[in-house]
């Protein structure tokens, strides 16, 4: 995905959700099973769209086997769901999430741009550190926040459930260097099936970018498929950040 995904988390201008470990031992930023079936999407979630694709994909509540969870339909499509917050991966270092996908893509492919498209993925995006950029990077992220009041995120890690490509592998995102993708499932030997996952974050950006992390800025859900032209359908279950000693 585009490096535009980056600067979206700021121009969309959402509410955002500080916390740190002595508030709270976990961070629930996606609470869908909480939701019912009048709400259109999920609360303190909202579109993210861009200008030059056409065709978005659709995002609702359903209620699958009795709870609520975010549908994903792609049809030669591009969007997400996106939510601005503030979470410090050191305190809270554990993502956990469930998903489930009915298909991969034939033309999937992690290394290419027309290949670029998942059927699931959740994006995590890191806060600007002028310490972390040189001169002309610096000129560059100054002359976003000078346009739209904010600096966009410095790095995002994107984890992705890939058409075909090795589980665990790390590589740079075919737009941007500034996106790592990391591979957590592959295929569609799974595919109809709920899929726990945990990560530890700061230790998944050690190993993509060499450093320790800065602060979490936001976070996203996306199904697309604007670059293959193909269809995919998934589903995302409730996403929480942990300290390390009490994942959910």
């Amino acid at each position: 995905m585009r490096y535009a995904l980056l600067c979206c988390f700021i121009i969309a201008g959402l509410s955002s959700l500080p916390c740190t470990a002595k508030e709270r031992s976990t961070i629930i930023a996606g609470n869908f099973s909480a939701s019912n079936s009048n709400a259109a999407l999920p609360e303190d979630w909202q579109p993210l769209e861009f200008k030059d694709i056409e065709t978005h994909t659709v995002y609702r509540l359903v209620n699958d086997n009795g709870i609520f969870v975010v549908q994903a339909e792609s049809h030669a499509s591009s969007s997400g769901l996106t939510r601005k917050l503030t979470v410090n991966p050191l305190e809270h270092p554990l993502l956990s999430w469930s998903w489930k996908i009915a298909n991969v893509y034939e033309k999937g492919d992690i290394s290419k741009k027309q290949g670029d498209d998942y059927p699931a993925r959740i994006y995590i995006t890191f806060a600007y550190d002028r310490d972390k950029v040189g001169f002309w990077e610096r000129v560059k992220f100054n002359t976003i926040k000078l346009f739209y009041g904010e600096y966009p995120p410095i790095n995002a890690i994107n984890y992705i459930w890939a058409s075909k490509a090795p589980p665990e592998l790390i590589t740079p995102n075919p737009f941007t260097d500034r996106v790592k993708m990391i591979v957590l499932q592959s295929g569609d030997e799974k595919k109809n099936q709920w899929i726990s996952e945990t990560r530890n974050i700061a230790e998944d950006y050690r190993k993509a970018f060499g450093e320790e992390p800065p602060m979490i800025s936001g976070i996203a859900i996306m199904t697309d498929s604007d670059n293959t032209g193909e269809s995919a359908t998934a589903w995302y279950g409730n996403i929480v950040f942990s300290r390390g000693t009490d994942a959910p």
